[in-house]
């Protein structure tokens, strides 16, 4: 995956430097030695470009989360707007010569120009221009800041139907590593628009003497070419190009504004001094520090309109910090859990078999209050025991009895049962229970009488069993690869073939890059879940576990996630399915970063995936309820948890009070600020 990034970065390196000549000022030279004596003389420009492309990494990981657990998507806005416009564009000119030189042109011309850029002024040692260069590329990042955490915009490849990713999709290679580095979310604005036409405009504003005409010819230049290439390619909108421009004026002039006082502190040029007095002198520049804070204080406790934006700008950003938090921390652990070793959930009720020192245990938590255990009647249990969940009828089982429970009424068993040697039990709708034991399959009423349902075929054995409202899914061992649906209290079975079949390029990543077989022919269904509309299950094909989703209403079936990488434990329900993955992971070159499973959501209407964990801990056995996602973790230190996600983001009091109050607080100051700024332009304007 990072064979294709290397190629990219080498590619605009060493473009940039087969252009020095062409664009250099007319009298400036090329050494070698140059190359070596700008890093020392422009580190801390060097270093503000470093600073925002490894906080772009970060910053697209809490928009993942954010994106996840508040659905924030202003796509089908800025759809009724345009309509297919993009789509005309791409459709109009499509041709692979033109897709595969685009996308190239995508990646490595940006990194040209972000990156390359303060190399050019620090080079020719043009610290006017590097100054303003390099804090308008950070002010252009900063201002996109707000938009892709809280105004999502998808690409359009992901949203118009007809629509191609074509960049995303030109390779597997490719489409790994755009998966990896971009949440397909921060469409609005354009930073491959915002980065060269805030450069352009820099150049226009500060070049006066038009040393860098060439340059500034072919920025533009590249500003036009880009225009077209990120509409073609399926990744932006026309109004994300309207952004990019927007956000690119008001760096130009944020730049210009703070450069003199960024630069006074940051210059290389005083750095070295300011440390040398540090280290040589320390009360003489803790009395400069000191007089320095003196000052600072002295002008906000009788602030200017200057100081007062400052401070509104102040309170912004730490309301808006507390509400990111708030909304990326949107999971909270079962109270009381302590070793869990299964857990189910089902119509409000969260049960967890807890393995503790004292003995297993069988725990219930109403959903809505997650610190609150209901204590129930139960058997002797193990960590090798069954139970199950639906509606209010909880059914626990050790290796020779079973109870039965009403959670409302929890201490009070309704049926208590001997069987003979238990495998599995599971709790249907209507009060019955279906009971593996060495008998094999039956179904139980709480009665105590057998009721008929479903089954295998006489001398097959059961692989799978699952259950859905009145309906019973299973698998064979006769026919892994075969799902077979039918009725309580009906006798007949539907079989569905499950296709499995990926991209023949992604095949060939398995199979002749990582040495793996994949075998559809004998492939074998790992899990399953499944409603009236859909079935989901993880499908074994030797080489990987893949994730097949079926419409059950026209047949068709897709896969759900990238067929390269395992999926674990699908569940669906309530218009989403949720599943674990192992995403990026090569086996012949793991890295540990990717060891962990993450948990995944399918939107089934809008059909659109989001990454609801990211981060290093383990998580598998998702489980989608009407208002929540549950699923267990297990932490560095191998510490296990029940982890209850909401689907609606809520305020917690806490941040919910911080946001009442910052907003008072900010309308104070923004009266007090335009007061200011009325009696200072009106003292300006006083005749002498």
């Amino acid at each position: 995956m990072d064979g294709v990034y290397l190629t990219w970065l080498i590619s605009a390196l060493t473009i940039g430097v087969l252009l020095m000549p062409l664009i250099k000022p007319p009298w400036a030279t090329i050494t070698l030695h140059g190359f070596i004596d700008f890093l020392r003389r422009y580190w801390m420009h060097i270093a503000i470009v470093l600073f925002i492309y490894n906080a772009k990494d970060f910053l697209d990981e809490i928009d993942r989360l954010l994106m996840a657990n508040t659905g924030l998507d202003m796509t089908p806005w800025i759809y009724a707007i345009e309509g297919d416009m993009v789509l005309w564009v791409q459709q109009t000119f499509q041709s692979q010569w033109l897709t595969i030189f685009l996308t190239h042109f995508y990646v490595v011309g940006f990194m040209v120009i972000c990156y390359v850029s303060i190399f050019y002024f620090a080079y020719f040692d043009d610290r006017w221009l590097a100054d303003r260069i390099s804090l308008t590329i950070f002010w252009v990042y900063i201002l996109a800041i707000p938009f892709y955490l809280f105004f999502n915009v998808r690409v359009t490849g992901d949203h118009i139907p007809e629509m191609e990713a074509l960049a995303y999709n030109l390779t597997p290679e490719i489409n790994d590593w755009f998966t990896r580095i971009d949440p397909f979310t921060n469409g609005m604005p354009s930073l491959h628009i915002g980065f060269p036409f805030a450069v352009w405009l820099c150049l226009l504003r500060h070049d006066a003497d038009n040393r860098w005409i060439v340059y500034r010819r072919l920025v533009f230049g590249y500003f036009i070419l880009t225009a077209f290439c990120i509409l073609y390619l399926g990744i932006h909108w026309f109004l994300d190009i309207v952004g990019g421009m927007a956000v690119a004026a008001m760096a130009v002039n944020l730049s210009d504004r703070t450069s003199g006082p960024i630069w006074r502190i940051l210059d290389e040029r005083t750095i070295n001094a300011r440390l040398a007095t540090v280290l040589t002198n320390p009360k003489r520049a803790w009395n400069i520090i000191s007089s320095q804070m003196k000052n600072t204080l002295n002008r906000y406790s009788k602030p200017s309109s200057n100081e007062t934006g400052v401070m509104i700008t102040v309170v912004i950003i730490l309301v808006a910090g507390i509400i990111t938090w708030d909304l990326t921390h949107q999971t909270l652990p079962a109270g009381g859990v302590e070793a869990p070793v299964e857990v189910t959930a089902a119509d409000g009720w969260l049960v967890t078999l807890d393995d503790r020192e004292t003995g297993a245990l069988v725990l219930v938590h109403d959903l809505s209050d997650l610190e609150l255990e209901i204590a129930v009647a139960q058997p002797i249990m193990d960590a090798n025991s069954s139970y199950d969940v639906s509606g209010n009828h909880l059914v626990m089982s050790n290796s020779t009895i079973l109870y039965v429970i009403d959670i409302l009424d929890p201490g009070t068993i309704i049926l208590q049962k001997n069987i003979n040697q238990l495998n599995d039990v599971v709790m249907l709708p209507g009060g019955i229970f279906a009971l593996f034991d060495a008998e094999g399959l039956s179904y139980w009423g709480l009665d105590g009488l057998e009721v008929s349902g479903p089954n295998a075929p006489e001398g097959d054995e059961i692989e799978l069993f699952e259950s859905s409202g009145d309906e019973i899914a299973m698998v064979f061992a006769s026919n892994p690869n075969e799902v077979n649906i039918g009725m309580m209290g009906a006798e007949g079975l539907i079989s569905i073939q499950l296709n499995v079949t990926a991209p023949e390029l992604e095949d060939l990543v398995l199979e002749e890059q990582w040495g793996l077989v994949v075998d559809e022919e004998n492939a074998s269904i790992v899990d399953l879940s499944f409603n009236r509309d859909y079935l989901a299950a993880t499908v074994n094909v030797t080489a990987t576990t893949r994730l097949v989703l079926l419409d059950r209403s026209t047949g068709d079936s897709f896969l759900a996630s990238d067929p390269k990488y395992p999926t674990f434990d699908p569940d669906i329900g309530y218009g989403v399915l949720v599943w674990a993955s192992q995403q990026h992971l090569n086996p012949t070159n793991p890295q540990e970063k990717y060891l962990d499973k993450e948990i995944l959501l399918l939107d089934l209407e809008t059909n659109h995936t989001e990454v609801l964990t990211a981060d290093e801990e383990d998580q598998w056995g998702p489980m989608a309820l009407e208002n929540h996602i549950v699923y267990r973790q297990e932490d560095a230190d191998g510490v296990r948890s029940v982890e209850i996600h909401q689907r609606e983001a809520t305020l917690k009091p806490y941040a919910s009070s911080t946001l009442q109050i910052g907003v008072i607080i900010a309308i104070s100051l923004l009266l007090i600020h335009l007061m200011q700024r009325q009696m200072e332009t009106k003292d300006k304007n006083q005749p002498p």
